[in-house]
């Protein structure tokens, strides 16, 4: 590390848990986030301004004044640009020693699988059952660290699926496919803005504890917070035997 990355990180560095060593790792790591709406934008913010060294940000949308509420990572003047292009901006003036790829497009099963072979763990901030299903497939199918978030209206919760381990459970464990179109969307149901930048620092602070190894994460466990009450519950998840997805005997297919 050079002197202004020692001078710029000194405050993870006095940490003995990271130390020098933890700073180079996360200076050498690739993070995957999808969505950079409402969870992206704070998860984004830290792991960049953590010094995580390649960050790739995917995203189809263009900002819209709605997002300006709670998509902390856009502005006014950013309005009609792509969310992955005004992202990009916005990180590389909060760190420009790292890298970051910005994907204006939808989210496919075909590229989740080219992105994951160099990506170190994924942040799933995306706002919809059928993209996050299709990230668990990908993640399990290579094995990838995965750091879960959903908010909408006064609640939020969030886990991690460590699929580098064959005992966690998956994302499928939790919330199986139904068949149906049930996603909660905000533009109808309303989010209360703070509680989207909680959870989004909870994924980087958790996606931060995955690369290093330290502490315990949220692996097996589901977060839930109730925003009105500011009441926190943990969950214990247990894999299912018979999930379609990640039990042993599962076919696991792609595209």
């Amino acid at each position: 590390m050079n002197d202004n990355q020692l001078l710029r990180y000194s405050r993870h560095i006095l940490l003995p848990q990271i130390d020098v060593r933890g700073q180079e790792k996360l200076t050498q790591s690739c993070v995957l986030i999808i969505g950079a709406g409402g969870l992206g934008s704070p998860a984004a913010l830290y792991l960049a301004a953590s010094g995580i060294g390649k960050i790739v940000i995917c995203d189809k949308d263009h900002v819209d004044l709605t997002n300006l509420q709670r998509q902390i990572i856009h502005n006014t003047d950013a309005i009609g640009q792509p969310k992955t292009a005004s992202a990009q901006k916005t990180l590389h003036h909060i760190n420009p020693e790292i890298e970051i790829l910005a994907l204006q497009e939808q989210v496919t099963e075909q590229l989740l699988l080219h992105l994951l072979t160099s990506a170190d763990a994924v942040v799933d901030a995306s706002d919809n059952f059928a993209t996050r299903h299709a990230i668990n497939q990908a993640c399990l199918i290579h094995k990838k660290p995965l750091i879960s978030g959903a908010v909408v209206r006064f609640d939020g919760q969030v886990s991690v699926f460590d699929l580098r381990h064959a005992s966690s459970p998956c994302y499928h464990c939790l919330f199986p496919v139904s068949g149906e179109d049930d996603d909660p969307n905000c533009a109808v149901l309303g989010v209360f803005a703070p509680l989207a930048g909680i959870i989004g620092c909870i994924q980087a602070a958790e996606t931060i504890k995955v690369l290093l190894g330290i502490g315990e994460t949220l692996n097996s466990r589901l977060l839930l917070l109730n925003g009105l009450t500011m009441r926190w519950r943990t969950i214990t998840l247990k894999k299912d035997p018979a999930c379609e997805v990640c039990s042993p005997g599962a076919v696991r297919k792609i595209g």
